[in-house]
């Protein structure tokens, strides 16, 4: 799925084949979780192929090396060039794309790394959480606290709290989780965003205990150019009711729809939803049909 005998990989400064790329079993970031990444896509589009906002998809990886102390060398501009070259030798245009920096030397301490190694992998991806409408579990595990990690970040170690929410939902016959935060707020799913309609706006959770994501900037960028009121807010479970619809967010999922959250139906099929509308003009963004004015 993600590679075949002749995929090749960018890693630390060489195109190679993806089945060559290893990293040493005493590598601090395979141990610790201490890594950085990011999830970004390329489209196919009119004007060929186009990889959506890749500069602040990699400002966002230089913010995340930062946060955690991991020396990082490549510029935006070297990351955005090498990502193109790599689609190209690969014969991708509509691709998801993964860059990875991690400390792969031999470390066994907890102190930053004095070096990094960066790969870039690239493959054909589909919808992550698939086009149909998702229903939800509420997590009995919650999003990190903010205190205690750069949450902001998208550290590979805080994503072992992603994984466990949502084999546990899983496991309960559920399609996703939804996690709170530490103060009992509705925070975001796994790896998306979360947005509700209700009387004819959308709410969604404001910085605190989420990844503000890039897809999620956008729709709310997008929702505000068609008029549409956007409140970022701390809100209950308890709040939802009376939504009509929910929605998630995010670069592997694009946008998909939610038919409940445990016991809570949602009233309206998605596609008469403001999120369905958002859908399709994100799809019309992405793809160079739709020139947004301020994404």
């Amino acid at each position: 799925m993600y590679f075949n005998p002749d995929t090749l990989a960018f890693v630390d400064g060489e195109f190679v084949k993806a089945e060559a790329a290893q990293v040493g079993a005493y590598a601090q970031s395979l141990h610790y979780g201490y890594a950085v990444f990011e999830g970004i896509r390329a489209y196919a589009t009119s004007a060929g192929t186009r990889i959506f906002k890749a500069e602040e998809h990699y400002e966002r990886l230089h913010y995340s090396c930062r946060s955690i102390g991991l020396p990082f060398k490549y510029s935006v501009e070297e990351l955005t060039d090498i990502t193109y070259q790599l689609l190209e030798k690969n014969n991708l245009a509509d691709a998801y794309i993964r860059p990875l920096v991690y400390a792969g030397e031999p470390n066994m301490t907890l102190k930053h790394a004095s070096s990094s190694n960066l790969l870039i992998a690239v493959w054909d991806w589909g919808k992550y959480l698939g086009d149909q409408s998702l229903r939800l579990s509420i997590s009995p595990y919650q999003r990190p606290n903010p205190k205690a990690v750069p949450i902001e970040a998208k550290v590979s170690g805080h994503y072992v709290n992603s994984i466990i929410a949502s084999s546990e939902a899983k496991g309960r016959g559920f399609d996703e989780a939804l996690l709170l935060d530490m103060n009992g707020y509705v925070a975001e799913g796994p790896g998306a965003n979360f947005f509700f309609e209700k009387n004819g706006e959308l709410f969604t959770a404001p910085q605190g205990s989420i990844l503000r994501g890039i897809t999620r900037n956008t729709i709310i960028d997008l929702a505000r150019e068609a008029g549409i009121s956007v409140t970022e807010k701390f809100f209950t479970p308890d709040e939802l009711q009376g939504a009509i619809g929910a929605f998630y967010t995010g670069t592997a999922a694009e946008v998909v729809g939610i038919a409940a959250i445990d016991e809570l139906e949602f009233s309206v099929p998605f596609s008469e939803t403001l999120g369905a509308q958002l859908a399709e003009r994100y799809r019309a963004l992405v793809t160079g049909a739709l020139v947004a004015q301020t994404a």
